[in-house]
Formats: structure tokens, C-alpha cells, sequence
């Protein structure tokens, strides 16, 4: 089982990059995201491999981190999404964002990916609700602690910054970083929270 390979790019192409390996070449799947950031022909580079093995074929994933490697997994256990659109998901958003989108059941930004319709994107955002909070995802990452846990007056300012035309995932996250920033004794009404998480979304 390959876990990670590291070598030099042959070719970028869209939706796969060919790796050659101490002279070896491999395809790896990867989102458009790890495509952007992974170089140009000659550099150096490195991913983190997810590998499928089918009767017909072995197909090869990588990852620019561990962070997209365990959405890319978190992702694929739903069903009907398949390792394409499971890399489409990734190349649409980044982790940070997959977090808040599904955290805030943001059925726009999950429907944006290519191969992601409404029923499906209701399917994610159902399925991962209460598992996307727990992946370690960075600095920037929202873990879901009893301080930033959902409440009836946090969706209830979001419907209030929505209706005020923000997007839902940037009003979320707003709304989580005043409440992350906030002491844990600090019980902010919709008021305040509306009146914070603008300073948020126009700093």
C-alpha cells in the first residue's frame, strides 16, 4: 500500500499529475486545489497517497496535506460520492471551508462542485454534520467544543446576516469567531452576535 510518494512533476494535466519516482512515473488523482499547489514540470514534490484497489484497476490519490486526505475520506463514506466527486468537492473548496459549509448546512457551497446536486448535497450536509467538527483541519480549524456548538441564537443571527445578503458560510464563520474569541461565561444574545460578527465580515 502506498502512503505518500515524493518525486519530481512530469506533467500536470486536469484532474492528474505524473510523478516520476526515481524514474518510475505515477498517475495520481488529485483536486484542483493540490494541482494549483503542487508546482510546475521540474519541481519537486511530495502528496499523500490514498490507494484504490478494484479488479480492473489501482488508482492512485493524492493530497497536498493530511488535511484534504481525511476530507477526501470523510467524504467518500457517503453515498453516492465516488472518489471524482469526492476530488471535486476538494478542488471546489478548501477543508477549512468544507468544515463551515457542512457545520452551517450551507447547501450552496456544497452544490457548487461539479457531479453534486441538491439531493446529494442535502445527503452530505445531513450525513457529516456531526462528524465534520471533529477533523483536525489546522489553526484555522473550527473544532466543535460546547463553546462553538451551534445554539437556536446562533442560527438565529446567521438567518439575520443571510437575510442582510452574506453568504451563510462566511456569516457562519463569522459568527464562530466572536463567539472563539469571546470568555467561555460570555452568553451573547442575537443582538450582539449580529453587531460582532458584521465587524467580522467588513475587518
Amino acid at each position: 500500500m502506498i502512503g505518500k510518494l515524493s518525486g519530481i512533476i512530469d506533467t500536470i494535466e486536469e484532474g492528474h499529475v505524473l510523478l516520476d519516482v526515481g524514474g518510475v512515473g505515477y498517475l495520481v488523482f488529485a483536486s484542483a486545489r493540490t494541482l494549483r499547489l503542487l508546482g510546475q514540470k521540474g519541481d519537486a514534490a511530495s502528496l499523500f497517497i490514498d490507494t484504490h484497489v478494484r479488479e480492473d484497476h489501482i488508482h492512485l490519490y493524492g493530497f497536498v496535506d493530511q488535511a484534504e486526505q481525511s476530507w477526501f475520506k470523510l467524504l467518500t463514506s457517503v453515498q453516492g460520492v465516488g472518489a471524482k466527486v469526492g476530488l471535486a468537492l476538494l478542488g471546489s473548496s478548501s477543508p477549512e471551508e468544507l468544515q463551515i459549509a457542512i457545520m452551517a448546512q450551507d447547501k450552496a457551497m456544497i452544490t457548487r462542485a461539479d457531479g453534486v446536486g441538491p439531493k446529494l448535497g442535502v445527503r452530505i450536509l445531513t450525513e457529516l454534520k456531526d462528524k465534520a467538527g471533529g477533523l483536525e483541519i489546522g489553526s484555522s480549524a473550527l473544532k466543535m467544543t460546547p463553546q462553538n456548538t451551534p445554539t437556536n441564537t446562533d442560527q438565529d443571527a446567521l438567518s439575520a446576516l443571510v437575510n442582510l445578503g452574506y453568504a451563510k458560510g462566511d456569516a457562519f464563520s463569522a459568527i464562530m469567531r466572536v463567539k472563539a474569541s469571546a470568555d467561555n461565561d460570555n452568553d451573547y444574545n442575537v443582538q450582539d452576535l449580529i453587531r460582532l460578527a458584521l465587524k467580522e465580515l467588513s475587518a
